[in-house]
């Protein structure tokens, strides 16, 4: 094999990443505004701290354009983030900001938040609304039963219930 393809120092700093937004409107829960403004606050001060470092070595350096180009783009998420506040709101069927809970084929019952790209954790079952789960969920009401295409084959789940909660 030859050595010119193989990575010698596995510690060596990588480039800079650049984020992209996805070109869809930027909604937002309340939770979300907050949560990019404290990023873009806890952004500025990353980067004031750096930039008063007084020795610039490449890890710092490499550090800073990171930071810098974090907080361009959460600063441009915030600029063109469209506020969406259905806190407490009485509807029963999903739209942005809803906690719906589904029932699996298998019975599992799981919760999921319908919240803006930015804020969306799978792992905490905050989908991005326009995941394709939450495509398919936006608009159903409880007893609504929809389908998720998958590769492996589709996901099908039925609406148990919506609520927007209060925070």
């Amino acid at each position: 094999m030859s050595r010119a393809f193989v990575k010698e120092d596995s510690n060596a700093p990588e480039e800079p990443r650049k984020r992209h937004p996805s070109g869809r409107p930027n909604y937002v829960t309340p939770g979300g505004r907050a949560w990019l403004e404290g990023r873009v606050e806890k952004l500025a001060a990353q980067r004031s701290a750096l930039l008063g470092e007084k020795r610039m070595d490449e890890p710092r350096a490499l550090r800073l354009s990171q930071t810098e180009l974090d907080l361009a783009y959460y600063e441009a998420q915030l600029k063109r983030s469209i506020l969406v506040d259905n806190r407490g709101l009485s509807a029963s069927d999903v739209r942005f900001g809803a906690a719906v809970s589904v029932k699996e084929e298998d019975g599992t019952v799981r919760e999921f938040y319908i919240v803006g790209e930015d804020e969306a954790d799978a792992d905490a079952g905050r989908l991005n609304w326009a995941s394709p789960l939450a495509g398919a969920l936006l608009g159903a009401v409880p007893g609504k039963k929809v389908s998720v295409p998958r590769k492996s084959g589709d996901i099908r789940l039925e609406v148990v219930s919506v609520r927007y909660p209060k925070h």
